[in-house]
């Protein structure tokens, strides 16, 4: 008795270490989280229900009537058309495209697989300044290779940042080609973890290199997939730096190029609404959130299929 209690003793009290030791490790995560994270976010929703001038001292409460005057502003639902817009044609097929590069660079036939591999970061660690200056050389109206091309075929030129189609094509392809390579090395990652007994496995069984990739790879990947779509919807709905430096900060002439956070970031910035400007931050946010349920329950409809 007296030997095995003080063991028993210190038995507890290492497991009470044990036990807390997991939480204190991840404390720093969440009180990050909640210093930077969710306290700016409660701030921004007191904000919202309020006429918030950052000049004056006193800040009326007006409940929901910034959220009113947003729904009634037909620059909102334009900025958010815009956005939709733009995120369809950037975000699909460039995911789409992401998913044949890493096809190709995880060929074991491939030479070089190194550079190949380094070269696809290379356009997410360029500034984006520069890439929008590039493509704005590129889809000049009246120079650049684009002009060029049209002059030399006997063709009118193009105003590409004139009218929404050409514009948000023109914005979404500055996005493909900044964020491709990103994803294309994320798939690749998942592909080189996929077991080599199951491609064995299907060569046996006859099955083609299509087969062999709808059959195998894509479900060996799908959680994969869902992250990089979560991302990059997110991503893509908060889109703000290639239209800014692409048009204006109005959007354009035509507001073509006005997006959620363009609209946010003129209501902040330039008008000094905070209150209005908080309002479309927590509209963003809400359907930041719908779409990110949307594809979990789709994810999970196709998992139990």
């Amino acid at each position: 008795m007296t030997v095995a209690r003080p063991v028993l003793l210190r038995g507890r009290r290492v497991s009470l270490r044990e036990r807390m030791a997991p939480y204190v490790y991840i404390a720093p995560f969440f009180l990050l989280f909640l210093a930077f994270g969710l306290g700016p976010l409660i701030y921004t929703a007191w904000v919202s229900l309020h006429n918030w001038a950052p000049l004056e001292t006193d800040h009326p409460f007006v409940g929901l009537g910034n959220y009113q005057a947003m729904l009634a502003d037909p620059r909102f639902w334009k900025a958010l058309g815009n956005t939709f817009s733009i995120f369809l044609l950037s975000t699909i097929p460039g995911l789409v495209l992401a998913l044949v590069i890493a096809t190709a660079l995880n060929n074991r036939s491939l030479k070089v697989k190194t550079f190949w591999r380094m070269a696809l970061l290379v356009p997410n660690v360029t500034p984006l300044v520069a890439v929008t200056l590039v493509f704005s050389s590129i889809f000049g109206r009246d120079y650049g290779p684009i002009a060029w091309a049209l002059h030399s075929l006997g063709l009118p030129p193009i105003d590409w940042g004139a009218n929404a189609w050409t514009t948000q094509s023109v914005i979404a392809l500055m996005v493909i080609w900044r964020w491709t390579g990103y994803n294309a090395l994320i798939y690749l990652a998942a592909m080189q973890a996929v077991p080599d007994s199951l491609y064995e496995s299907a060569e046996i069984d006859g099955a083609g290199r299509w087969k062999t990739f709808t059959q195998v790879t894509l479900p060996m990947i799908r959680p994969t997939v869902l992250f990089t779509v979560v991302t990059s919807t997110v991503g893509g709905l908060q889109i703000f730096t290639e239209p800014l430096l692409f048009t204006s900060p109005t959007g354009g002439s035509n507001g073509q190029g006005l997006t959620m956070t363009l609209l946010l970031y003129g209501q902040a910035f330039n008008s000094f609404k905070f209150g209005y400007a908080s309002a479309i931050a927590m509209a963003l946010l809400f359907v930041v959130l719908m779409l990110a349920l949307v594809n979990f329950a789709l994810a999970r409809l196709i998992r139990s299929s």
